[in-house]
């Protein structure tokens, strides 16, 4: 995979996309965000739960990660464009099992039913995490895109993420008629977006590792959404971090939220670390302990130079989520949830009853009809 610096971003001709992971928080947002662009024709979202999101356009097929049954759907639907949007980047969200099956197992089949000369797959595109750079006290200020981590995984989810990455990479080295393109975002923070970082800043005091003021930086899920958008309809092979303007210490970030720092964990000792919190309720997962003490940050100028364009800073992406933080109790119960209804759903889009109404033929308005093209 390329690891220049200059990427020429093309505009490519009419898509046919399938998204992994369309329950998911980022395949149903991606897939309502494509719904809107001409340039793709089809999009099929494929996952083991039900959508979460209202989708017009997407078509919804309930399936496992089985590679054969990936690889029928990919070829019978001619599927071009691949987003993978199902890795696992906090703990809190699954099982440590199930983050495993998804991260790891899911991520070989999914490469395996889009492997081989039949295959109609020209593109790639795979949502990873800066997990794979880790956090530790030797790192420098930003990560480049051909920099890697200084020492072993620490935890689950990464070396999950390291174990994902590394078998896409492969992929993309054997499939020579593949782009591939892989996403390593920032850790994210925005009003819907479920992290371990956004529990935190929730709490009126916000725990701090005594003796650390770590350097952070985010990205808002807007601009993921946006960052996989542009990915899908520009041609851009390689690997791209994606991670917003400037960092903030841990410090600033409680301020601007109107929050209050509680410097009370210790700074040896993952059991030690989360102990104390543990009986309050709060849970740092293993793969944001360390970086609590040394923080981490992306060089993000890579992205920038194919075309795309930020809407936030990292400082802008705080200060949305105070903003959400003030609004939340008054919000709270207004918004409506979406359920799927499969029954439902296949009625709205497939029923002849649906149809929008047809004009009146020329023959019962009494008028005399052209040859076409005259």
């Amino acid at each position: 995979m390329s690891d220049g610096v200059e990427v020429v971003a093309e505009r490519p001709g009419r898509r046919r996309v399938l998204i992994t992971g369309l329950s998911s928080y980022w395949g149903g947002r991606l897939a309502q965000a494509l719904e809107s662009f001409a340039e793709v024709e089809a999009i099929v979202g494929v996952d083991s739960r039900d959508p979460t999101r209202e989708l017009e356009r997407t078509e919804f097929v309930k399936v496992s990660n089985q590679h054969g049954l990936i690889q029928r759907i990919v070829r019978a639907a001619r599927i071009d464009t691949v987003i993978d949007a199902r890795l696992v980047v906090d703990s809190i969200t699954t099982s440590r099992q199930r983050a495993h099956e998804s991260n790891v197992i899911g991520t070989m089949n999914l490469l395996a039913a889009c492997a081989g000369e039949a295959s109609p797959v020209r593109k790639f595109i795979f949502k990873s995490s800066g997990h794979v750079y880790g956090s530790a006290q030797t790192d420098p200020a930003f990560f480049t895109e051909v920099m890697g981590r200084s020492g072993p995984a620490t935890s689950p989810i990464e070396r999950d993420v390291g174990e994902a990455e590394a078998s896409v990479i492969d992929f993309a080295a054997k499939q020579k008629n593949v782009d591939v393109t892989v996403l390593r975002c920032a850790n994210v923070l925005g009003p819907d977006v479920n992290t371990s970082f956004a529990r935190m800043f929730q709490l009126p005091l916000v725990p701090m590792v005594a003796g650390f003021d770590p350097r952070l930086q985010f990205v808002h899920e807007d601009d993921v959404v946006h960052a996989l958008e542009h990915a899908a309809v520009n041609r851009l092979p390689g690997v791209f971090n994606v991670a917003a303007d400037g960092v903030l210490a841990l410090s600033e970030i409680i301020g601007l939220l109107g929050k209050r720092p509680l410097p009370v964990l210790p700074p040896w000792g993952n059991g030690l670390l989360t102990a104390p919190l543990r009986t309050l309720g709060i849970q740092i997962p293993p793969e944001m302990q360390s970086m609590m003490r040394f923080g981490r940050g992306l060089d993000n100028r890579r992205y920038k130079a194919s075309g795309f364009l930020y809407g936030y800073t990292t400082r802008e992406s705080v200060l949305a989520f105070a903003e959400h933080l003030r609004l939340q109790p008054i919000l709270r119960g207004v918004e409506s949830s979406y359920t799927y209804e499969g029954e439902v759903e296949r009625f709205l889009r497939r029923s002849p009853l649906t149809r929008p109404p047809q004009p009146e033929s020329t023959e019962a308005s009494g008028t005399e009809s052209e040859p076409f093209g005259i």
